[in-house]
């Protein structure tokens, strides 16, 4: 199974970076993981709303481009449906089982992410309606995919 993470921005503390990296390690043995970040737009706080519009669908337009025709997208966003773990571990495993073997999880800029990119996904996944800064979320996100591959091992990591 091939899992990659497409992100906007740089992640740019070492702390985040460790994390990942560890989790990263951890699912070596279970898939072919990677990130692929696309960079990010210049969003002054007092931007109107369509500026803020533009730098989505700039963005969009970057994140789009990472992903191929074949690929599963997994969407991270306020609107989406929350899970728990086990029902994320399961709708994983059933990817793998029904023919989608490649995993494409987006996390879009501090705006959101645009119409295009939301229309692409197959699914829309929320971490509540929380705001977390968007390199948090890259090392949840991870530890996340992580733990569903631990749980389908039926490792007790997860408990």
């Amino acid at each position: 199974m091939n899992i990659k993470i497409v992100c906007v921005g740089k992640l740019k503390e070492k702390y985040f970076k460790d994390g990942i990296a560890e989790y990263a390690k951890r699912l070596s043995r279970f898939a072919k993981f990677k990130i692929v970040e696309v960079p990010d737009e210049k969003a002054p706080e007092n931007m109107s709303e369509a500026e803020q519009e533009h730098v989505k669908e700039v963005e969009g337009e970057k994140i789009l481009s990472k992903i191929k025709d074949k690929e599963y997208v997994i969407v991270t966003a306020i609107k989406g449906r929350e899970r728990a773990s086990e029902e994320l571990a399961k709708e994983i495993a059933d990817l793998g089982t029904y023919g989608h073997s490649d995993i494409t999880f987006v996390i879009g800029g501090s705006l959101g992410t645009s119409p295009a990119v939301n229309k692409r996904a197959n699914d829309l996944l929320s971490f509540g309606k929380l705001t977390m800064p968007h390199q948090l979320m890259r090392l949840v996100l991870t530890e996340q995919i992580y733990r569903a591959f631990m749980i389908n091992s039926g490792s007790p990591y997860h408990k």
